[in-house]
């Protein structure tokens, strides 16, 4: 197809740092060039995924990342503008933005150009997120009943997501449409067959976590239920990075466990880790809708996971597809640990018995989605 036919899609998010979302956005960029002349615009220059070559990438703004919450929320007036001025120049059609503040943006943005259609992917679950508890909670909570009902369409990438949107923020329903995050199933297999060369997976039980060492993916709790049942045969692998990490390496030296637990830190292959573990934990007090778990399931390993808001028992059929346990019950994630161990033979779930599953989320199917909900605005 001649792109000079195609319509002109911006993508807004503050960088393609190490994250779930960002992750979402550098396979969703690459993707919809099929049906888009893509731009992608960060706020941060921060860029750790890989993008195609002829990606347009433009800077709404190189932003200091340590400015306070209260100088981030005064400044979303004036970013809407800049944004607006950015897509009038490159005469954006949809503009697509993913996570808080870029959704903010996104639609402030709209007020200064009423032309283009402003479309937000609701990525967390947002009363879980914003509680009334502090200030910063009962902004956030004004601004998405505020400023989300003016987008055009709202995507969240889960029903749970969706359903939150619609109860506690009073969202109506017609503005939304579910669209789950994409897997490109060619790609992670490719990328799964590569060899890992700081792990020994020989004669040894692997447990893997992935995500950012924030508070509310809870990795403190994987290693502690961890520490109950670990021997010299099995170790447990957690892949990310983040502010608790001195924390963390406290704690698996406290227990005295330097030998079984790494830190592997950020990779932009983390397939290959997980094609070679056996057991992949999350064990988050609230998600969105966890790529890592997908990823998981994808590279044929049983999983087992908190019960959180939201994404978990939506993508595990309610437990048909792996383990579920209550948040925060370090001795419920302790029996399904030593449960994985004794069962050798349960150990892996077959790829195939997946792919049924998984097939919803594959990306061209994702894409055409995309596609058909942005036509029809």
């Amino acid at each position: 197809m001649d792109k000079k036919s195609l319509k002109n899609l911006s993508i807004l998010i503050t960088s393609l740092g190490g994250g779930g979302a960002e992750r979402v956005v550098s396979i969703l960029a690459e993707g919809l060039q099929l049906y888009y002349n893509v731009t992608l615009v960060l706020m941060d220059d921060t860029i750790i995924y890989d993008l195609p070559k002829n990606i347009k990438v433009k800077y709404l703004n190189k932003s200091n990342r340590k400015s306070s919450k209260f100088i981030k929320v005064l400044s979303l007036p004036y970013f809407g503008w800049k944004y607006s001025k950015l897509c009038k120049k490159l005469e954006i059609d949809f503009s697509l933005s993913f996570m808080y503040r870029p959704n903010f943006i996104n639609v402030i943005g709209k007020f200064f150009n009423s032309k283009i259609k402003c479309v937000i992917s609701e990525r967390n679950t947002a009363s879980l997120t914003y509680t009334d508890k502090n200030i910063e909670g009962i902004i956030g909570r004004f601004l998405i009943r505020w400023l989300y009902p003016k987008s055009d369409l709202i995507i969240p990438n889960s029903y749970g997501n969706s359903t939150d949107l619609i109860e506690n923020f009073y969202i109506n329903p017609d503005k939304i449409q579910v669209i789950h995050n994409p897997l490109n199933f060619e790609k992670i297999y490719e990328k799964s067959k590569k060899p890992v060369k700081d792990v020994n997976f020989k004669s040894k039980f692997t447990f893997i976590s992935v995500g950012r060492l924030f508070p509310h993916k809870n990795h403190e709790l994987t290693i502690r239920a961890y520490s109950k049942i670990a021997t010299s045969n099995t170790q447990l692998l957690i892949l990310g990075t983040g502010d608790l990490k001195p924390r963390l390496e406290s704690l698996i030296k406290e227990l005295g466990l330097e030998n079984n637990i790494k830190l592997i830190g950020f990779t932009k292959n983390p397939y290959k880790y997980l094609s070679k573990s056996d057991c992949y934990i999350l064990s988050s007090s609230r998600e969105g809708f966890p790529n890592s778990l997908l990823e998981a399931l994808s590279c044929g390993i049983s999983v087992i996971s908190s019960d959180c808001k939201s994404g978990p028992r939506e993508i595990l059929q309610d437990g048909k597809l792996g383990d579920l346990y209550d948040v925060g019950d370090q001795i419920g994630l302790e029996k399904l640990l030593l449960k994985r161990i004794k069962n050798i033979e349960e150990k892996k779930s077959t790829r195939e018995r997946n792919m049924k599953r998984l097939k919803e989320f594959d990306l061209n199917h994702i894409l055409r989605r995309y596609d058909k909900a942005l036509q029809q605005i």
